[in-house]
């Protein structure tokens, strides 16, 4: 009877692989054929053959259906795109001649063309090419003067913030370069992440046009700024420290100020009380780094008085003209008299500035007593700031004396983890804490209740002597090193998810700032529902840094990266990543950021705090965990007998 089986299985098993080789042999569209013979010669019954369907055509420009993305071995393919919807990164460099073209003039100059769809599709360019960017469009900068006249039709633009699909939307909005003069406000880096596609393009079409595309300074253009916020970082993982030095020595050529037709002062800050007659520009030296105090530093961070245009109402006294910039932590906040006491001296009708988010991209202040025009107008050219500020941005075009305002809002960006760190990188910490949390429950031989039970005083004697006791610290010390790292991969995974340059209000609770799995600043998405909650959760960094440079690299690198779980209600003491300590307020970290050894460091005595003493009754599970398997161990090292309770 099995024999009978046996005969009948192994036919089926053969038919079964006959019909298969005939399926991969059949032309595409069928399945064939209806009937095969086994090697007994009966005929085995098989699929009929089935008219597969056409191929479903789709409309053009559309995305083709989800796939498993299958290898045809039946795993999983390692060359097709997981998402393919999602254009991958150009990672082609262009050539000499395709970044060079010639001008009317025969002259050699960059393919801007080129350039802006190649930054668009996240390429870059060779170190040679961007260098060469820099240095040509800093010549250019350096003839300029420290206020450049500029006529009519403009469009003038606020910060752009390392938004480079923004300020692509910015030119459709703005309109050609040949029919209008473009003039920014500075701010071009920082913050977002593709400050250096940014100032390349618009270096790029400085080269092109000299007199019609003009950059002013931003206060974000310094080195002290770019060291603490984004754009070193950016700088070095896409190009080279090399790069770096170019950017930050071009910006001490870019112009501070600029007047348009003889009325509007543009600058990127505001009002110095330096700041008598415009006559004062011409003497001050730009091409220095920005200290914190002087003419320069307050034409690039001073700002209106919050109660602009009513300051008796808020209470500052009568004929005030500067007040300190509490929020900025230097400069000066300009109140209304004071700019109109500058407008009337120098004949101008406005100020027109940046530096400031704007809800709806732009406002106009108070109108002057006179002329009857916005005393200041503030414009910002960062749509979403930040991907959280919800905002819109705004360009002012002025022709034909008159002023337009167009708003616009924000462009889909390729996403970068924090810091621009890779993917292996971000899920290290991930993994670490699940392999080791793997071996704790390995070593998790007893339950939590036989953790709780004494040892017997024979198991007490059997281990008195010295060679036992040694073997049981050892193994004890090996099993509290396990849990211990456990606890730092924990920690390393929840600063990395947390990661946030904002710091969203306490009032929001613990539910608010709780991190996902492998989440990505969660608590900044999930914690910000408006421009105000943003604005509230982003001053810290409306503030001059205080920070120094020359420190080791720290758990963030950018400085300016905080950890939404580290912070208290009263004063912190921090582990500098030079070494040194220092008592920061709550909210704010050490001036390199959370350093390896901080973090380490902070885990053990939280959970040495937490277990108090060694025999104490607050003793950790993982202490009582290397206790109870230590003393289950033979010096040997071999496991000791069971009791009719133990588990395996």
């Amino acid at each position: 009877m099995s024999g009978k089986r046996s005969k009948v299985a192994q036919e089926r098993n053969a038919a079964r692989q006959i019909q298969q080789a005939q399926q991969r042999a059949a032309p595409s569209g069928t399945i064939s054929p209806s009937h095969s013979r086994g090697p007994s010669g009966a005929s085995v019954p098989t699929a009929s053959p089935v008219v597969l369907p056409p191929p479903t055509s789709y409309p053009t420009g559309a995305p083709p259906p989800p796939t498993n993305n299958a290898s045809p071995q039946g795993g999983p393919s390692m060359t097709e795109r997981r998402v393919r919807s999602v254009p991958p990164p150009a990672t082609h460099k262009p050539t000499d001649a395709e970044f060079f073209m010639r001008d009317g003039r025969g002259d050699r100059m960059p393919n801007a063309s080129y350039l802006k769809d190649h930054f668009f599709n996240e390429g870059r360019i060779l170190e040679t090419h961007a260098l060469w960017i820099i240095q040509t469009a800093m010549a250019v900068l350096r003839k300029e003067p420290n206020m450049v006249l500029v006529s009519s039709p403009m469009t003038v633009c606020g910060d752009i913030h390392g938004q480079y699909y923004d300020l692509m939307k910015l030119f459709e909005v703005g309109g050609p370069i040949g029919d209008t003069t473009y003039l920014f406000l500075g701010d071009y880096v920082d913050r977002g992440d593709f400050g250096i596609e940014c100032l390349l393009y618009l270096y790029a079409l400085k080269i092109w046009y000299p007199k019609k595309v003009i950059l002013l300074r931003g206060n974000h253009e310094c080195r002290h700024l770019t060291e603490y916020f984004t754009f070193k970082r950016e700088c070095l993982h896409k190009y080279s420290s090399e790069v770096y030095e170019a950017c930050i020595e071009s910006f001490c050529a870019l112009p501070i100020s600029a007047l348009v037709d003889g009325k509007f002062f543009c600058v990127h800050g505001g009002l110095s009380p330096s700041l008598v007659t415009l006559k004062d520009l011409d003497r001050m030296n730009r091409f220095q780094e920005p200290g914190s105090h002087g003419l320069l530093c307050d034409l690039l961070w001073s700002d209106p008085i919050q109660s602009f245009g009513q300051e008796q109402a808020s209470g500052v006294p009568p004929g005030s003209n500067f007040l300190p910039n509490q929020t900025r932590g230097c400069s000066f906040n300009y109140t209304y008299e004071a700019v109109c006491q500058f407008l009337e001296r120098n004949n101008l009708l406005t100020v027109i500035r940046g530096h400031e988010a704007q809800d709806a991209g732009f406002t106009m202040y108070k109108k002057t007593p006179k002329k009857h025009f916005p005393s200041v107008i503030t414009i910002f050219s960062a749509p979403n700031y930040l991907d959280v500020y919800h905002n819109r941005a705004a360009v002012l075009k002025y022709a034909n004396k008159n002023i337009t305002i167009r708003q616009f809002n924000s462009n889909p960006h390729p996403y970068w983890l924090p810091n621009f760190m890779d993917g292996f990188t971000w899920s290290l910490p991930f993994v670490g804490a699940k392999i080791t949390e793997m071996l704790l429950a390995i070593l998790s031989i007893c339950s939590q209740e036989e953790l709780a039970d004494s040892v017997s005083d024979e198991e007490e004697r059997e281990d008195d002597d010295e060679a036992a006791l040694a073997r049981r610290q050892q193994i004890k010390n090996k099993i509290l090193a396990v849990g211990k790292m456990q606890m730092v991969f924990q920690l390393l995974r929840e600063e990395a998810e947390s990661a946030t340059e904002l710091m969203p209000d306490e009032a929001a609770g613990p539910a608010r700032i709780k991190p996902d799995v492998l989440g990505v600043q969660g608590n900044k998405i999930n914690g910000i529902r408006s421009f105000a909650d943003a604005r509230r959760s982003d001053l810290l960094n409306e503030r001059l840094p205080q920070f120094t440079t020359n420190q080791r690299p720290a758990m963030f690198p950018t400085p300016s990266m905080r950890s939404a779980f580290r912070r208290g209600s009263g004063p912190t003491d921090y582990i500098y990543s030079s070494g040194s300590a220092s008592t920061s307020g709550p909210g704010e970290v050490p001036p390199g950021g959370f350093n390896m050894e901080y973090l380490i460091k902070k885990t053990l005595e939280e959970e040495a705090a937490m277990r108090g003493e060694e025999d104490g009754p607050n003793e950790s599970m993982v202490e009582r965990l290397a206790e109870r398997i230590a003393r289950g161990r033979l010096p040997t090292g071999r496991p000791a007998a069971l009791k009719r309770h133990d588990t395996a």
